[in-house]
């Protein structure tokens, strides 16, 4: 597997890492939203709020848009594509370990690969 660019992946998984702004996430996911009315969703402050979007605009899950006085925000859920790529190479990886322990265990045993002992 190729080498990952590290800064763009870790502050991914530093963004995603907090709930709410894994509810901010899920929040945009149904519709784009103010910033003011997002932060009406949340039992934070306003400011707290925009901290959270900062961090997520770092990590490139949010856009915003200025449109007059109001700060549009819209979910860009392309940066998740990198992290399941990720994960999923070492799914792959545990996957293919477990096969392999499972197949040293039953023979150990000596039960036939895909029965249960009882």
């Amino acid at each position: 597997m190729g080498e990952y660019r590290t800064l763009p992946l870790d502050r991914l998984f530093v963004a995603v890492a907090d709930p709410t702004r894994r509810a901010i996430l899920a929040r945009l996911s149904s519709s784009d939203a103010r910033v003011t009315d997002l932060a009406a969703d949340f039992p934070i402050s306003l400011n707290s709020t925009s901290k959270h979007i900062k961090m997520l605009e770092r990590a490139g899950l949010v856009r915003r848009e200025v449109i007059g006085r109001d700060h549009v925000l819209s979910l860009n859920a392309a940066p998740l594509a990198e992290a399941a790529a990720w994960i999923n190479h070492y799914k792959s990886f545990w996957d293919d370990r477990l096969a392999a322990l499972e197949i040293l265990v039953t023979k150990k045993r000596g039960i036939p690969k895909g029965r249960k002992k009882k």
